[in-house]
């Protein structure tokens, strides 16, 4: 059960400061701009990583859960509680933030700038990455140089954010996205990062079995 716990747990803190940083820099007209924002949320999972790793390894992304429970790194039982865990805890950290910032329309939620493709593809190929930079990482048997994942993995969330910000939002993780659309309302587009970044995270896994 504390592993499941320790999944509300980030996922609760990455979405109420991540999401929360957006909504601070719509409140406060820029002052954290997109690479505040993007700071944010590599920050804030460079924490969990550090504080839960050994615990749960830290998915705190129903995407990343998805992945390895194809990659059967985990089991079916601790994939089904660990997304239902981490929507939970997402959904409570934006029902905190409504309380918070009542006007704000979107909460933080993610929403395509424009082409609805450019979004679905940036969030497929970027999660194909993270799941490799995970795994690239926290596979390695120099202690020294797993030591670093935490930094590691959250320096390329950093980037990628900085890269799919503009046109996607940047979200790669179904948690981050789901908590503030329904709690704002907001689901039109909701589908694009249940979807893709899923899809992204099961396409890795299946040429990685493709290579064995």
């Amino acid at each position: 059960m504390k592993k499941y716990l320790v999944e509300f747990i980030g996922t609760f803190a990455l979405v109420f400061c991540g999401t929360g940083a957006v909504i601070v820099d719509q409140q406060t007209n820029g002052s954290l701009g997109l690479i505040g924002i993007s700071l944010v949320f590599g920050i804030i999972i460079t924490a969990m990583i550090y504080i839960f790793g050994n615990i749960s390894g830290t998915h705190i992304n129903p995407a990343v859960t998805i992945g390895l429970v194809i990659g059967k790194a985990i089991s079916k039982k601790d994939a089904i509680y660990y997304v239902m865990f981490q929507v939970l805890g997402a959904i409570l950290a934006s029902v905190l933030l409504r309380f918070m910032f009542k006007e704000n329309e979107f909460l933080g939620g993610t929403l395509p700038s424009g082409d609805i493709v450019q979004s679905v593809l940036i969030e497929v190929v970027l999660t194909f990455f993270l799941m490799l930079t995970i795994l690239g990482i926290t596979s390695q048997k120099d202690k020294e140089t797993s030591s670093l994942s935490g930094i590691v993995i959250g320096t390329t969330v950093v980037a990628f954010i900085l890269l799919a910000g503009p046109i996607s939002g940047g979200s790669f993780n179904p948690a981050r996205s789901i908590a503030p659309a329904i709690v704002s309302g907001n689901i039109t587009m909701l589908w694009i990062y249940i979807i893709a970044p899923t899809f992204g995270a099961m396409l890795f896994w299946k040429q990685i079995i493709k290579w064995e």
